[in-house]
Formats: structure tokens, C-alpha cells, sequence
């Protein structure tokens, strides 16, 4: 019964491995171990001999415990910070660094065109009542957009809805600010469509208006040809055709030639060679009136384009629809694409 003996086999004890912390507790700390082997000698040693030798081995017994946990607590850290992939010739994680998705890149891309002529960036809700989505905007009580069929009601009663364009924010821009206004309007839109390559329930829209005193239809031509240019190329084919908005007077549609076909018919340009990307006029008396800016006074275009259509023929995509699906294959073909400078 060699207490020296025993304590030196518990202090030398190998503890680098799960192995070894199994083995030691085991040898020194479980029924049936070594040290539980010389508890059971003491009742055959005299009365005077057991107090000393109990006390001596229940000091073995706290120094195996803390040999042990200080082992477990150091193999538990150990394995925590371990690399999941303990097999060298395993191959290597590939990560991939972000991009801006597409539409992230082609908004900032028109922000910035026409910063550079003096706009700047308004916001507003995308749940709008029917005064700031229709009627300010000179939308007949009838207008087909009212209808369940085109647009997403939540309170019919109420005239509570998804907005159908980014209109509305020009409605609140000029109700709480006096020309001159020159302003953008992003954001997304919701209306009842069929989804298909060129159509979804949402997109996202920028709108802009311009109200000053003077402003005229020429001034839109100029400023809308310089977008596309700056936007597309200075040699994109260009096509101006009346149209007709409840808000607008006169009303446009500027047609570019189609970029993925370049003329020749596809599904995108409904094999016209053709593709619409903005609608525009000159903004109509009596929306400055319920907006309270005097029409006699001031003028001023407003202009919209979905964003979605601009993407899709700047990079060439067949189909709206692949915008929302976040398919990384799709996505990681934007890596690297750079935002214009500030």
C-alpha cells in the first residue's frame, strides 16, 4: 500500500487524448479502479493506522478530480475550436463573394444619371389610400385600374391598397412642398397581372417629376433623350409615340430599338424590333390643383420606367421572372460588376 506510489501513477498519468481521460477515470476515480482498491484495505489496517491513511488517500481522490476536469475542460475547447474537416485531402471550401443583385445595380445606375442634373431622392408608402393612388392623379371614378381585377385592395371600403405606381409620391411631394421640385420616386409596385417573361404582380419603378415655372415639352425631350443615351449608348435607336395618362397632357411613350435582338423580333419585343422602356407628358393642370400648386404659374413633366424592363435589356435577360427567384447561378453573374462613382 504505497501512497507515494499511487500518487505518482495519478500526477504521470497521460491525459492528451479522449482515450486517456476515458482510461483515467477509469484507473482512479470508478468503483472498481485502483484507487477504490486501496479504500478497501483500510479496514484491514489497525484503528490507529486509518485516520492518517483515509485522509492521504482522499487527497489523492481530489487531486485525480482535478486532474481529470482540468483534462476534460482542455479537450472540450480543444475539439470546439477543431476544424469541422479533420481529412487533409479533403477539398477546400470555395466561397464566393457577394454582388449587388441587378436591379440594386441598375437604380443606382439611374439615381446617379440623373443626379447629375439636379435631382434628388423623395420616398413614401407602399400601402396608399385611393386620394394619393387615383384621384389626385385625375384617375376617372370609373378608371379600370380602380377595379379588383388590376389592382390589390386590403380595404376596398376604406380605398386602402398596394400602390400601382410610384406616382403617388409626386402627389405627396408637391401636397407638402413648392416648386421648384425636381425629384425621383423609386420603389416597388404591385398590380394583377399575369406572371410571364415580360409581367409580374410587383416591380420596382422609378418615377421623377420635374415643376418650375417655364418647364416645357421640350425640356422633357432633352432630359429623357440624355437619360437613354447615358444609360444605354449614345447610338441606342429612339422612337417617340403619343400615348394617353389620366395625369399627363400631353402624354408620351419612348420606344428604344431591342437590345436583345438587336431589331431582328423576340418574345421580349413581341417581335417588333421594339421595346418600350418610359412613359411621360407634361403633368396635367388639375393635378396641380388638388395638389395646390397654382397651374397658371408653374409647369412641369413627370416621367416613369420600370426597372426591371431597363435591366432586362442592358444584361440581356429573357425573363422577368428570374429576377426574384434567387437563383445563385443567375445572381453570381453580376460579380464584379461596379456601381457608378458618387
Amino acid at each position: 500500500m504505497d501512497i507515494s506510489a499511487l500518487e505518482k501513477a495519478i500526477l504521470e498519468a497521460p491525459l492528451q487524448t479522449m482515450e486517456d481521460l476515458q482510461a483515467f477515470q477509469r484507473n482512479f476515480l470508478k468503483r472498481g479502479g485502483v484507487l477504490d482498491a486501496y479504500f478497501g484495505q483500510i479496514r484491514s489496517l489497525s484503528p490507529e493506522e486509518r485516520p492518517a491513511f483515509g485522509q492521504a488517500l482522499q487527497r489523492l481522490r481530489s487531486l485525480a478530480e482535478s486532474r481529470f476536469q482540468e483534462a476534460q475542460q482542455r479537450l472540450k475547447t480543444a475539439k470546439e475550436i477543431r476544424p469541422t474537416l479533420a481529412d487533409p485531402t479533403f477539398p477546400a471550401l470555395r466561397l464566393s463573394p457577394g454582388a449587388r443583385h441587378p436591379l440594386s445595380l441598375v437604380e443606382s445606375q439611374i439615381v446617379h444619371i440623373f443626379s447629375r442634373i439636379g435631382f434628388t431622392l423623395a420616398d413614401g408608402p407602399e400601402i396608399e389610400d385611393d386620394w394619393h393612388n387615383f384621384s389626385a392623379l385625375n384617375f376617372e371614378p370609373d378608371h379600370p385600374a380602380r377595379d379588383m381585377q388590376d389592382t390589390f385592395f386590403i380595404d376596398p371600403e376604406r380605398g386602402i391598397l398596394l400602390r400601382t405606381h410610384t406616382s403617388t409620391i409626386q402627389v405627396r411631394v408637391m401636397e407638402r412642398q413648392k416648386p421648384p421640385i425636381r425629384i425621383l420616386a423609386p420603389g416597388r409596385v404591385y398590380r394583377h397581372e399575369t406572371i410571364s417573361a415580360r409581367a409580374h404582380v410587383y416591380f420596382h419603378q422609378m418615377e421623377g417629376l420635374c415643376v418650375d415655372e417655364g418647364v416645357s415639352a421640350a425640356d422633357l425631350k432633352a432630359t429623357l433623350e440624355y437619360f437613354v443615351r447615358a444609360f444605354f449608348g449614345p447610338d441606342t435607336p429612339m422612337r417617340w409615340r403619343a400615348s394617353y395618362f389620366p395625369f399627363t397632357e400631353m402624354s408620351a411613350e419612348l420606344d428604344i430599338g431591342c437590345l436583345i435582338c438587336q431589331g431582328a423580333g423576340c418574345a421580349v419585343c413581341k417581335h417588333t424590333g421594339w421595346v418600350e422602356v418610359l412613359g411621360c407628358g407634361m403633368v396635367d393642370p388639375h393635378v396641380f390643383q388638388a395638389c395646390g400648386i397654382d397651374p397658371e404659374k408653374y409647369t412641369g413633366y413627370a416621367f416613369g420606367m420600370g426597372i426591371e424592363r431597363l435591366a432586362q435589356l442592358k444584361y440581356h435577360i429573357p425573363d422577368l421572372r428570374l429576377f426574384s427567384q434567387n437563383h445563385y447561378r443567375f445572381l453570381a453573374n453580376f460579380q464584379g460588376y461596379e456601381l457608378p462613382p458618387n
